[in-house]
């Protein structure tokens, strides 16, 4: 009853704050649509208070109420998108002064170091070379073996399956999680595969045999944590695995015999993300608390906490030297810390949607981050963002750092590689190919994605600014691709 009445209040809430922001109050053109946001809000967070005791009082509408508040962050920054624009007309239309302007919740801490926003531009130097079909449902979390032969990938579809990197090929699926697959992990030896999810469980498989290994559980539990597995890793000198959970803590577990070693304990909120420095001795989480923790696994001594965050922070990673620290958020930023005194460094604000995951490169140049609508590469030193693809979450890099794998749409893996140092950057061996293949997009690429790639390869190639030999024929490649776009979307129109 408490659920039902939950999400009729919602849905309620949700057709009464669109009603109040496409009517005006009298006298006032939007100053209504901006109450009503404010009203919206004030009613969230008394439901949150209500959704928090039934928490305590019913476990299994606790576990459907982490599902959803995970796809609840897309709705939010949709609705924190709204609300901005229908503030920003209230301050034209009502005239409102300096002193009356509304801020967002994702207002920037104080401590926040220079904020880096460039505007989004196609990248040329990445081509998406193989599109991986097999899943049924979202990909949640991708993992790659060491020699790079290798890819897991798991599924909201209860499936974990097995790729030949190379080839494409799918090789297997494993099945035996009895819901959502929402972490993967290879073991640096690349011989064992583990997998969790929502059924609060740490399943591992033999790569080679394919054969179901002991399972990771909690002394006298037939689970491996009390809420649902958030992300699984491997420590470099393959003693340890640490897995996350949404019971807000981190477990260790020999590698070897699956017992636990050692329980973390510190966070307040869901555990999203964990990753291990390369000497093994440091562990980071980043947690639904708004917090970063950075662990000793040579000692018990507490962690250090590091904040800057203004929301979730859903994903972090280690650089090769193990001097800095990516974490990504929710908030839609990127931010570099000091692993070591937990300094900020830098924020890239690229206006994201929620950032889900990110990664670095093996090589410790590029970053990668991502969302549930685009591929971000920077530089991971100067913070200068070098272009965009067109995948989503979860993205890595391969560990020869010329291979990035992205989640796609409809539960597909994209695989690019690295054109940089090719003379012929988007046109591999020669100027064949279906337009899309030219420009370097999806073949359902919107207009925008189109426009954009076209846009950033004729500035690359206009014979007015490239004086190579091959330009004025590249350039020509070009337009045709655009050509072919631009007549297909005039026959969709038609």
């Amino acid at each position: 009853m408490g659920t039902m009445a939950m999400a009729g209040g919602v849905v309620g809430l949700g057709v009464y704050g669109l009603y109040k922001a496409c009517k005006p109050e009298p006298g006032e053109p939007m100053a209504g649509a901006v109450d009503a946001f404010g009203r919206m809000e004030t009613k969230v967070l008394e439901m949150e208070a209500y959704t928090q005791a039934l928490l305590e009082l019913d476990p299994i509408f606790a576990e459907d109420s982490w599902k959803q508040k995970f796809a609840d962050l897309e709705i939010e920054e949709e609705l924190e998108a709204l609300k901005a624009k229908q503030q920003q007309k209230a301050k034209s239309t009502a005239n409102f002064s300096s002193d009356d302007q509304v801020y967002s919740n994702f207002e920037k801490p104080e401590n926040q170091a220079k904020t880096i926003a460039i505007e989004s531009q196609a990248s040329p130097s990445w081509k998406c070379v193989n599109i991986l079909k097999g899943h049924r449902a979202k990909v949640a979390a991708i993992a790659i073996s060491s020699d790079g032969q290798t890819l897991a990938s798991a599924s909201e579809d209860k499936t974990v399956s097995l790729w030949d990197l190379k080839t494409g090929k799918h090789d297997f699926t494993f099945f035996g999680q009895a819901k959502e697959v929402f972490a993967v992990a290879i073991s640096p030896q690349g011989k064992r595969l583990v997998a969790g999810g929502f059924d609060n469980k740490i399943t591992s498989w033999q790569i080679d045999s394919k054969a179901l290994l002991r399972p990771f559980f909690y002394p006298n539990s037939t689970y491996s944590h009390l809420g649902f597995i958030s992300c699984l890793t491997f420590s470099p000198d393959q003693t340890i695995m640490a897995s996350a959970s949404g019971d807000k803590t981190i477990r260790l577990w020999s590698e070897y015999t699956g017992e636990i070693k050692r329980t973390l304990n510190g966070h307040s909120d869901t555990v999203w993300s964990v990753a291990i420095s390369p000497d093994s001795q440091t562990l980071v989480s980043g947690s639904a608390d708004k917090t970063i923790l950075v662990w000793s696994l040579s000692s018990y001594k507490k962690p250090q906490i590091i904040i800057g965050h203004s929301n979730w922070v859903t994903s972090v990673a280690i650089s090769p030297d193990g001097e800095i620290m990516a974490s990504g958020s929710a908030d839609g930023t990127v931010k570099l810390w000091n692993l070591k005194t937990g300094e900020l460094l830098k924020t890239l604000d690229q206006k994201l949607k929620g950032v889900v995951s990110v990664a670095i490169s093996p090589n410790g140049q590029l970053l990668a981050s991502a969302d549930k609508n685009a591929v971000y590469l920077w530089n991971l030193h100067t913070g200068q963002l070098l272009g965009t693809l067109a995948g989503c979450s979860p993205v890595v890099f391969g560990p020869d750092g010329q291979i990035l794998v992205s989640g796609g749409k409809a539960g597909t893996i994209k695989i690019w590689r690295n054109q940089l140092g090719v003379e012929t950057t988007p046109f591999e061996s020669g100027l064949s190919g279906e337009w899309w293949e030219i420009l370097g997009v999806e073949m359902d690429a919107d207009i925008n994605r189109v426009k954009l790639a076209y846009h950033q390869l004729a500035r690359q190639y206009h014979p007015d600014i490239n004086s190579s030999a091959t330009a004025i024929a590249k350039m020509q490649a070009i337009n045709q691709a655009y050509e072919a776009f631009l007549q297909k979307f005039s026959q969709a129109l038609n």
